[in-house]
């Protein structure tokens, strides 16, 4: 069986942003204080030692889901995982950064009895919000002060070197990697993502990948619309969407697995875009297992974004729909 036909079968998974800050806002992030940087550090690894794998694997499996997917960071200097090339690259010391545990490999253990796939969120941009780690790397970018950089290959080559150290440390444990950020405005083209797929590939030939160009206006229940394939090698396709709506009408896209994300969680403050990483269900429990199903009848796979805290807690209200989902596009 193929990474792609795998990941069909598995007919849906679920995702969850797990980033420093999560739980009190990003407030200061963006620190230069050598204490105030310590004392973000001391909380990220409290955070990350507090998470509970087991528990997070078992509601999981209750749940019935396919795959899980988490992200490995996003935007500031803080990783799940610890990383040499990052450490190198950045100064940045062990444990100030990248966490000292490796919360990846212990999800993966815990995933692997009850025949749940990982799949890893990693981003195209990096830490481009810290100070010390963006310039580092080679790309930061202050929006309030105006500085908009781009990507360039001292940026991707460095970027790259972290991603494949952790490809190659968990070879098959993970299927896939969703790549966020990978926005043209950044200056991605498909020789700079070919860099990155092949830093995946080291670990795991038969992982597949996805690039992120922007969320998709998948409004047309009919299939009128055409689904992004961004890099000219995915392996499916990010589909990154805010509402349950999109029908596909096939499996495939140029050669790529169909697929989308999207979050359940409810809207904010009447913001579409609101839903990431909220509690509550936006939508019916009927209506999105229908919705499940109806892609799963093209091929097409679909990934729910739902509300996880910092310890591996569920909301209760979105595992009592996510049950009666399971169960029914098990059916």
């Amino acid at each position: 069986m193929n990474a792609q036909d795998r990941m069909m079968l598995k007919k849906w998974g679920i995702f969850n942003h797990y980033l420093y800050g999560s739980e009190k806002g990003y407030t200061d992030y963006r620190a230069e204080n050598k204490d105030a940087i310590l004392k973000m550090a001391a909380e990220w690894n409290d955070m990350v030692d507090s998470f509970d794998v087991d528990r997070l694997a078992k509601t999981l499996h209750e749940i019935g889901c396919g795959y899980y997917m988490i992200t490995v960071m996003q935007g500031t200097r803080f990783m799940i995982a610890p990383n040499k090339a990052y450490e190198r690259i950045t100064g940045i010391g062990p444990g100030e950064g990248c966490c000292r545990r490796d919360l990846i490999k212990d999800i993966a253990l815990a995933l692997r009895p009850y025949d749940i796939d990982l799949y890893l969120y990693y981003t195209g941009d990096g830490p481009h919000f810290d100070k010390v780690a963006g310039p580092a790397m080679g790309l930061y970018e202050d929006y309030e002060a105006g500085l908009h950089g781009k990507v360039d290959r001292r940026f991707v080559t460095n970027w790259a070197a972290v991603l494949e150290e952790y490809a190659v440390r968990y070879g098959d444990f993970v299927k896939g990697w969703w790549v966020d950020g990978c926005y043209a405005h950044l200056g991605y083209n498909n020789g700079l993502l070919s860099v990155y797929d092949k830093a995946i590939k080291k670990g795991n030939a038969d992982a597949l990948a996805a690039f992120n160009s922007g969320t998709a206006s998948y409004v047309s229940p009919t299939g009128d619309d055409t689904p992004v394939k961004w890099y000219e090698n995915e392996g499916f396709t990010c589909g990154e969407d805010n509402d349950f709506t999109y029908v596909f009408q096939s499996r495939f896209t140029d050669g790529a697995q169909n697929h989308l994300l999207i979050p359940m969680g409810d809207y904010r403050d009447g913001n579409v875009t609101a839903g990431w990483r909220n509690t509550g269900v936006r939508r019916s429990k009927e209506y999105i297992a229908d919705y499940i199903r109806k892609n799963n009848e093209a091929g097409a796979v679909i990934t729910v974004d739902i509300f996880v805290d910092c310890h591996g807690n569920f909301d209760p209200e979105q595992v009592e729909a996510l049950k009666y989902i399971g169960r029914r596009v098990r059916e």
